[in-house]
């Protein structure tokens, strides 16, 4: 393996605001060789995290313009860096890592590449979820929230939903992951939902199965009862993704157990509350919460610092004692409005 050429596409997606921590035992270089030619690693070294034409590209970087494009082809059609339109045709750009073009390879995931994941997860994943603002943020399951006038747009899984005109839903590639592993858990597979703002946009998606809206929100309702949390990308604008997240499965969630950390997704602006007459301290609501927020005694006690107002408890309570409402202002990170402005904001915490 040459390592420069590794090293320094390695360097690069660590330049970027999402971050690709080396490993002290090259897990990191190993993984991408397996996914990258050196020929190939070299050119996305290259790239700018901005989509730039072809004509840009050789002019900047130089060497055979065929040559060149037939990589960049080859690259986008794997899901290893961006293709996307500029004035000039086509364009290409650098993705990072997570969430980016590891997503990408839920269809050709394997036993080598899911043991190659593993081994940079256990030795360096820590310190890419560590940082603030967290590339993830909790949304409540809807019918958890007792006051639904309090809830803006970005914090509802059904206006997410609504806004978009296709749907596709594919396999979760952290489930898959540690399935190969060994580790299977359990949870439902195929529950990871994609969503775009052109109609027809997954008709031909390769691993997405393109979907209707009400297969979408079953496909919520189902994660819902299945006891996983909602997340979207931590911005008010774009999200057009709504990953159904475990504690045993999940790439930033199992950061909770395995690296003792205590929110690695942006919580949500919601906290559970507990209705003590209603309570009639069964115990269910206490099994179910994926993040050690309740216990129980004469009644269920919530933990408001633990409690990240998923809300997965709420509609399991036979009760109905539960319910989530909106924090103290003081105590609700602000969201950034865009993917530009969590970009800003992460590279600055990372300085």
């Amino acid at each position: 393996m040459n390592e420069s050429v590794y090293q320094a596409l390695a360097d690069r997606l660590d330049s970027l605001p999402q971050g690709f921590p080396s490993a002290e035992n090259g897990s990191h270089l190993r993984l991408l060789a397996h996914l990258f030619s050196p020929t190939e690693a070299a050119l996305a070294a290259q790239l700018s995290p901005q989509l730039e034409s072809v004509k840009e590209l050789h002019i900047r970087i130089g060497g055979d313009r065929g040559e060149m494009l037939s990589v960049l082809k080859d690259l986008a059609r794997r899901g290893l860096i961006r293709l996307g339109r500029t004035t000039d045709g086509a364009g290409f750009a650098l993705e990072p890592f997570v969430v980016g073009f590891y997503e990408n390879q839920v269809s050709v995931l394997d036993e080598t590449l899911a043991a190659l994941f593993e081994d940079y997860y256990l030795h360096a994943f820590d310190r890419l979820i560590r940082v603030e603002p967290q590339p993830h943020r909790i949304i409540p399951v809807q019918q958890s929230i007792a006051n639904p006038l309090e809830i803006h747009p970005y914090e509802s899984v059904m206006e997410i939903v609504d806004r978009a005109k296709a749907w596709a839903v594919q396999d979760c590639i952290c489930r898959k992951q540690k399935a190969l592993v060994g580790e299977p858990c359990g949870h439902p597979m195929e529950v990871c939902l994609v969503m775009a703002p052109v109609e027809g946009a997954f008709d031909n998606a390769g691993s997405m199965r393109a979907i209707t809206r009400q297969e979408a929100l079953a496909v919520l309702k189902l994660s819902a009862d299945a006891g996983l949390v909602h997340s979207v990308s931590n911005t008010q604008e774009g999200n057009y993704y709504i990953c159904n997240c475990c504690t045993c499965s999940c790439g930033f969630l199992r950061g909770m157990a395995d690296f003792g950390m205590a929110n690695v997704m942006a919580r949500s602006a919601f906290v559970n509350q507990v209705d003590e007459s209603l309570c009639i301290a069964c115990g269910t609501c206490v099994d179910a919460c994926p993040f050690q927020a309740l216990t129980l005694a004469d009644v269920v006690a919530v933990d408001q610092v633990r409690c990240v107002g998923c809300g997965v408890c709420v509609p399991l309570c036979p009760s109905g004692a539960l319910s989530l409402h909106r924090r103290p202002e003081a105590e609700i990170k602000p969201v950034p409005r865009t993917a530009e402005e969590w970009a800003a904001s992460r590279l600055q915490a990372r300085a």
